[in-house]
């Protein structure tokens, strides 16, 4: 069935606008940002479930000071409890260089003549040779050569919120940022866990001990539009198939 013209347009005009929302979004004014909302509900940390241990019970003895999982006398101010917040420090500095190349190729020759069969050959044309009827010959190579070398250095601050605490005492934390300057907006985003005895006498926490780390870095304004190809075209590079 084929749709009218004028219907064909209509439905594919909320389609191309749906995708163009974010754009209209900051359409000659900077882009928004995000209100401030509860942690828990950032789909990065939000439904964390893994196996674990129940947590154990502070065991402390009458007439005593000291309890058992304590780390000294003095109140502990880092984080761990629903609500603290923790710094994350990113400082990466990452480099990988990967080269590969192959090469193959292949020959194969293939003859077959017929100077005697059944005295039939006497009745052949005179234009054909029994004894070269069939000649095969082939030849195939390949190269291929590829290579990689990436570099990255980030070096941040984030604070995030302890949005959970699992059964055996790590921290889910999640935090964002976002940070405007003319008509570009930063956003930086973090999500994972971490145990408490990772956390330094700073209440500061670094990258690499953040288990399943979700970090994004990225940003939206006049400046990453003109990065990203158009709508339409995105659409033509997924569905042509040359």
């Amino acid at each position: 069935m084929r749709l009218p013209r004028p219907t064909a347009l209509l439905v594919a005009a909320p389609l191309l606008l749906a995708g163009c929302a974010d754009q209209f979004d900051h359409l000659g004014r900077a882009p928004a940002m995000t209100p401030i909302d509860n942690p828990r509900s950032q789909m990065e940390a939000a439904g964390v479930s893994m196996p674990m241990p129940e947590r154990s019970s502070t065991v402390r003895q009458a007439a005593s000071l000291w309890e058992a999982d304590a780390r000294g006398f003095l109140r502990d101010m880092r984080a761990s409890k629903v609500g603290d917040i923790v710094t994350v420090e990113v400082d990466m500095a990452e480099q990988a260089k990967i080269s590969n190349q192959t090469s193959r190729s292949r020959g194969a020759g293939e003859s077959m003549g017929v100077p005697n069969l059944f005295g039939l050959e006497t009745a052949l044309p005179d234009s054909v040779d029994p004894d070269n009827l069939v000649n095969l010959n082939s030849n195939g190579s390949s190269n291929g050569a590829g290579a990689v070398n990436r570099q990255e250095n980030i070096s941040l601050k984030v604070a995030a919120v302890v949005t959970d605490i699992l059964p055996n005492g790590n921290l889910v934390i999640a935090g964002r940022q976002e940070m405007r300057v003319n008509y570009e907006l930063r956003e930086l985003r973090i999500a994972g866990v971490i145990r408490p005895q990772d956390i330094t006498t700073r209440n500061t926490v670094s990258y690499e001990k953040i288990a399943e780390a979700r970090i994004a870095y990225g940003g939206r304004g006049q400046i990453m539009d003109m990065q990203q190809p158009r709508i339409g075209q995105q659409v033509l590079d997924v569905i042509l198939p040359f």
